[in-house]
């Protein structure tokens, strides 16, 4: 069946009476690229769109996507539809900025073309992560997926496996986890190879490869460049961290320290300590305050970072610091079960009161920041 008669399927199956043919650019090409201001509607504007873009990077698929919407508002047009067409875009980090931007953009071209219905055009799934949001705005009846045409030649491949192997070798970006990572293991290799422990480099070597891959699967590089910027706020963050980190590590000895030496002077070795209630609840006991402070600092700095920069609109960053306190009396009552033998139900009353702590503080602070217009969710 042609993608024409699927459409017209799809909208006949529908009470849909008007309908806006989107063009979804999630990561803004159309704005970042072209300079152009979005939403862009009307057939003649979204075309102009398309060959700006397409003049500025003959190699982006969102102008072809764009010129396939032009080409679906003019098959239903020509059918006797009445139909609007616009190109919306997100922002280039995608994620909830994107999708927010993308539905604010739709509600304004709804005040101008009240559309009963819309067929979403995009060239991949990320464009389509959005769609479930759309929905919520104005009913999708067809959404429209672009699928480029290209050569399967053999000049063909090797022109984009030469691409890629530029990109590799030139771009910083891909160049410091293609070759970086690699020319690591292979020197350490070789003088392991020289000086005789291989055994021991190979250990090395797996633990490098397996740290890059942490590092790069979690963007850890990412969020660290960010952290650690030469601004005030970065250097506010970056002693929050540093002092943080310092005073969660400081917990571990704390703990041990805080363990009656008279438990092993008695004959208790360390394999039965590991079951022993008494021993881990001193530990526990030790190890808890150093660890909260240094949750909290972290948290602190988080917080007065944002706060400084006039970005506190975020509930969590005040509600993670709420959590943490509210928290504590129920970990530091549950190392007292330990090494007391209370009851498990003293836990109830700490448990109770930290979960209403923490109840009350999001519903104001939900409050509060609604009546202010600020955001609700962090990025």
């Amino acid at each position: 069946m042609s993608t024409n008669k699927r459409l017209e399927r799809d909208i006949e199956s529908t009470a849909a009476s008007k309908l806006l043919v989107i063009c979804v650019d999630r990561d803004d090409d159309v704005g970042r690229k072209a300079g152009i201001a979005t939403p862009v509607v009307g057939r003649d504007s979204c075309i102009n769109a398309a060959q700006r873009l397409a003049l500025e990077d003959p190699e982006d698929a969102d102008s072809n996507s764009i010129f396939y919407a032009v080409k679906t508002y003019e098959d239903l047009v020509s059918k006797g539809y009445n139909v609007e067409v616009a190109v919306v875009t997100g922002v280039e980090k995608r994620g909830v900025q994107a999708d927010e931007k993308i539905v604010s953009e739709i509600r304004s071209i709804l005040e101008k073309f009240s559309a009963n219905g819309a067929v979403i055009v995009s060239d991949g799934e990320d464009d389509e992560m959005v769609i479930p949001v759309i929905q919520n705005v104005v009913p999708v009846v067809s959404v429209q997926r672009v699928v480029m045409q290209v050569s399967r030649t053999i000049e063909h491949s090797y022109a984009v496996f030469g691409k890629f192997l530029k990109m590799v070798v030139y771009d910083k970006t891909y160049s410091k986890f293609f070759l970086g990572v690699p020319g690591i293991l292979l020197l350490i290799g070789g003088i392991g190879t020289v000086v005789g422990y291989t055994a021991e480099i190979f250990a090395v070597l797996v633990s490098i490869l397996g740290g890059a891959f942490l590092i790069r699967a979690f963007d850890i590089d990412k969020s660290w460049s960010n952290w650690t910027k030469a601004t005030p706020t970065g250097f506010i963050r970056i002693f929050a961290l540093v002092t943080g980190i310092i005073l969660i590590l400081a917990s571990v000895p704390a703990g041990i320290a805080n363990i009656d030496s008279q438990l092993f002077e008695n004959g208790l070795d360390f394999s039965q300590s590991l079951s022993n209630q008494i021993v881990v609840g001193q530990f526990l006991q030790g190890l808890f305050p150093f660890l909260w402070m240094g949750l909290g600092t972290i948290s602190a700095g988080i917080l007065i970072s944002n706060w400084l920069n006039r970005k506190l609109k975020h509930i969590s960053d005040v509600l993670r610091i709420i959590v943490l306190a509210a928290i504590y009396p129920t970990a530091a009552q549950f190392t007292n079960i330990l090494t007391t033998n209370d009851s498990s139900f003293t836990l109830i009353p700490p448990l109770l009161a930290g979960a209403a702590i923490t109840l009350i503080s999001a519903t104001l602070l939900f409050r509060r920041y609604r009546k202010r217009g600020g955001k609700l969710l962090t990025e």
